[in-house]
C-alpha cells in the first residue's frame, strides 16, 4: 500500500509516517517507480508505537518495540528489551505518583491548619428592604 493509505489506516498523516521513516522506526521499501511501499507489518509496527505513545511513551522509546516485531515477534513486547522499557517506565509512574501523593498529603494538612485558625465566617447582615421596609443608612455611606 501507498503512504496515503497506511497513513489513513493508522490514523496518522503521512507527514507523521515521513518522520518515523527519517527517525529509522518506519522502513522505507520503494516501488521501482519510487513510490513508497508498505505491508500490514508496517501498519502493526504503527499501531504498537501509537498505543505506546498514548500510555505516555517517548518515541525513541519505542524502537525496541519495532525492532521487536521487525524480528518476527508476533506482539513488540516479547522482547527482553521491550520489557526493560516498560519496567522503566512503571518505575517512572511510581516516583511521579509518590511525588503526587506527598504533595497531596501536604495540601491536606495545609488545609486542616487552615481550617481550625480561620477566623470564623461574619454573621449574615440582616437587609430590612428585602423585608419591604427601607434599610437604615449607612454611617459609612455619607460623604
Amino acid at each position: 500500500m501507498r503512504i496515503g493509505e497506511l497513513a489513513e489506516r493508522a490514523g496518522m498523516t503521512t507527514r507523521t509516517l515521513r518522520y518515523y521513516e527519517a527517525r529509522g522506526l518506519l522502513p522505507a521499501r520503494r516501488t521501482g517507480n519510487g513510490y513508497r511501499d508498505y505491508d500490514e507489518t508496517d501498519l502493526r509496527l504503527l499501531e504498537q508505537i501509537r498505543t505506546l505513545q498514548d500510555f505516555g511513551f517517548a518515541l525513541e522509546d519505542a524502537r525496541p518495540f519495532v525492532d521487536c516485531l521487525r524480528s518476527g515477534h508476533p506482539t513488540g513486547d516479547a522482547c527482553p528489551a521491550s520489557l526493560d522499557v516498560y519496567r522503566a517506565k512503571l518505575a517512572e509512574l511510581d516516583a511521579c505518583i509518590a511525588e503526587m501523593q506527598r504533595v497531596r498529603n501536604q495540601v491536606a494538612a495545609h488545609l486542616a491548619y487552615a481550617e481550625l485558625t480561620a477566623a470564623p465566617a461574619p454573621e449574615p447582615r440582616c437587609d430590612l428592604a428585602a423585608a419591604g421596609r427601607p434599610a437604615p443608612p449607612n454611617p459609612e455611606d455619607q460623604p
